[in-house]
């Protein structure tokens, strides 16, 4: 059990910090915390992934008795989140990094609007926490309390779970959309109302 949790404590330790960076991303207001945060983010991603990738890997060719064996099945839950993040969050985080570096020969500039739409996107964030959140079970169970052993537990755990997801992707989105409204630049007024002006 001990060994078992030794592998499982890594893996979500650093998905939760990925999370935690992500969540922070479009609250800075300067170019050059925005840049080396994201540069953070992606070592984090990058990390993340290639630990899950390492556990799910070592549980194929391990023996069926294996603490790494134990750790790639209770980890089967976060495979799915770390998929999506590998395959879209990495992208735009990378983008992101390379958005804020444009501004380096000025890193005091305000972080425009765009930019943290951009960091506010919910495929940059929420498949991080997602991961995190599904390694945490995996983690609680290596420590000695399975969650799934109760009936009576399993069920409020699953629906709290799930509320706890929407609730961050609904935060994502309208955050998201916040931003990208005020990255718009201002309409130019119609010709109506300028020839109203001119009367």
């Amino acid at each position: 059990m001990e060994s078992q949790l030794t592998i499982l404590l890594p893996v979500a330790a650093v998905w939760l910090a990925a999370g935690v960076v992500a969540d922070s991303l479009p609250r800075l207001r300067n170019t050059r915390m925005l840049r080396r945060r994201a540069g953070w983010l992606l070592v984090l991603c990058l990390t993340g992934v290639a630990l899950i990738a390492v556990v799910l890997g070592g549980g194929l060719f391990s023996a069926g008795g294996a603490p790494v064996d134990s750790a790639a099945s209770a980890l089967i839950l976060a495979a799915g989140p770390a998929l999506v993040a590998a395959a879209c969050s990495l992208r735009r985080i990378r983008r992101l990094w390379a958005g804020a570096g444009a501004f380096a020969s000025a890193p005091a500039t305000p972080t425009p609007y765009g930019l943290r739409a951009a960091a506010a996107h919910p495929l940059v964030g929420l498949p991080l926490q997602v991961t995190a959140l599904a390694a945490l079970p995996a983690v609680i169970a290596a420590a000695g309390t399975d969650l799934g052993a109760d009936p009576g537990v399993a069920g409020p755990a699953i629906t709290v779970g799930a509320l706890t997801v929407v609730a961050i992707g609904v935060r994502h989105a309208l955050r998201h959309s916040r931003f990208a409204e005020r990255a718009r630049p201002a309409a130019a007024p119609s010709t109506t109302t300028a020839g109203a002006l001119h009367v």
